[in-house]
């Protein structure tokens, strides 16, 4: 019975409560009716029931009239609550591995599946990643020492891969952790390959800088009077010079190539006509080293999308080092022909030298900045080690590709395979 009571007089309290928050909807009500009533001269038949409907809806719960609101927010709740951790970890990209409080795994989406492989639940972290910094995260996390902890992480088989592994608790008292591999090998890669660049590049300069500060040291000491040391000192300091300006000139074209990676549409380039003013221009050096440079152009035009000056550039590179690397053989064959062997629809140029070739292990390297097959071979001809690199930048921008074959004692063909227009 007091419950009873109890029930009513909460029930009484609510009403009246829901009559004084819509007091002032109740009197605009009356109002309106009353001045119909009066002016409109309608039946009290109809008077008293419109009140009674005015008053029904002042006493309604006020959340009745937010029902649309509350019903969308309602039916996105029932859709959240549908998506599973295993839907979700599925969206993301990177490896994702849900695991429990004995650090045992409870779910993996199919990047971590790729990455690591021999996952599956039940197995545990600790077992399938024995590296310390892996063991020290899982230990930080699952103690409840930190909400959540950062590691860098190397992957050694199959292949090296970097890993910035981040490591958290899934919401409030689930007993669920997640960790999350993001790969940071290319990054790396990069930074190696900017570290190993500025020190190739610092130590290129160093030594001919070197060699002119010795000599001007001796010019100015024990050879201050000596017109023969003078004039041959002179003479090695002004090949430095010049192998310094090649140096910085080849650096700028990288960098400009860099910056504007895509061909500008529109231009095509007679190969022909290019080809034969590359010829032209290194006949002298082509006499110099005792080579003969030979042609076997294809019939009919010769035409492909690029930029003339870019292309003179690559084939000018190329037949250079085949003759100066290539001057045993006596000749180098300048080629262009239709198609390949692949089938590709295109034209290809093909410098061929009959020299001392290229050993097979240093041929995937030889585009690299710096790389050198013979490093005393390679600054006795005076080369910068950019070049190849600037060749295979240049025809990644004319969509084209750079292949080389070579057997030792052979020579060696440098062909590329550029797009027809």
């Amino acid at each position: 019975m007091a419950d009873q009571g109890a029930d009513e007089k909460g029930m009484a309290q609510a009403l009246a409560a829901r009559l004084w928050n819509s007091r002032w909807l109740l009197v605009a009500g009356l109002v309106a009716v009353m001045a119909v009533y009066a002016f409109a001269g309608i039946s009290a038949y109809v008077l008293l029931p419109a009140l009674a409907l005015l008053l029904v809806a002042a006493m309604m719960p006020a959340g009745a009239t937010r029902q649309p609101g509350e019903s969308g927010a309602a039916i996105e709740a029932i859709g959240l609550q549908r998506l599973s951790g295993e839907y979700l970890a599925a969206a993301v990209a990177d490896p994702l591995i849900i695991f429990d409080h004995a650090a045992a795994i409870v779910h993996a989406n199919a990047a971590a599946f790729a990455a690591f492989g021999g996952i599956a639940p039940g197995v545990s972290l600790s077992l399938k990643f024995r590296a310390p910094e892996m063991q020290a995260l899982l230990d930080g996390v699952l103690s409840g020492e930190v909400a959540s902890d950062v590691i860098d992480y190397t992957e050694r088989l199959p292949v090296e891969r970097t890993y910035r592994v981040s490591a958290s608790s899934v919401g409030h008292g689930t007993d669920l952790y997640v960790m999350v591999f993001k790969d940071q090998s290319e990054a790396r890669r990069i930074d190696r390959m900017r570290a190993d660049f500025i020190a190739n590049a610092s130590h290129e300069l160093r030594t001919p800088l070197a060699s002119i500060s010795g000599f001007i040291e001796t010019l100015r000491g024990p050879a201050r009077n000596d017109p023969a040391a003078r004039e041959q000192f002179l003479q090695i300091m002004q090949n430095q010079t010049g192998r310094m300006a090649r140096l910085i000139d080849d650096l700028l074209s990288l960098s400009r190539l860099e910056m504007k990676p895509y061909l500008r549409p529109g231009t095509e380039v007679d190969l022909r006509q290019t080809v034969d003013s590359v010829v032209d221009s290194l006949a002298p050096l082509a006499r110099e080293n005792g080579v003969v440079i030979e042609r076997d152009f294809a019939d009919g035009p010769l035409d492909v999308p690029g930029d003339r000056d870019e292309l003179f550039q690559v084939f000018e590179n190329l037949l250079e080092n085949a003759c100066k690397y290539g001057q045993s053989g006596g000749r180098v064959v300048v080629s262009i022909a239709r198609g390949d062997a692949e089938g590709e629809a295109g034209i290809d140029v093909t410098i061929r030298d009959f020299g001392p070739g290229i050993p097979e292990e240093h041929i995937p390297r030889i585009t690299e900045r710096f790389y050198r097959v013979d490093v005393e071979s390679s600054r006795t001809q005076k080369g910068t080690g950019l070049g190849l690199s600037i060749v295979k930048h240049i025809l990644t921008r004319h969509n084209a590709r750079l292949s080389i074959k070579s057997e030792v004692g052979k020579g060696a063909a440098f062909s590329v395979h550029l797009p027809a227009a």
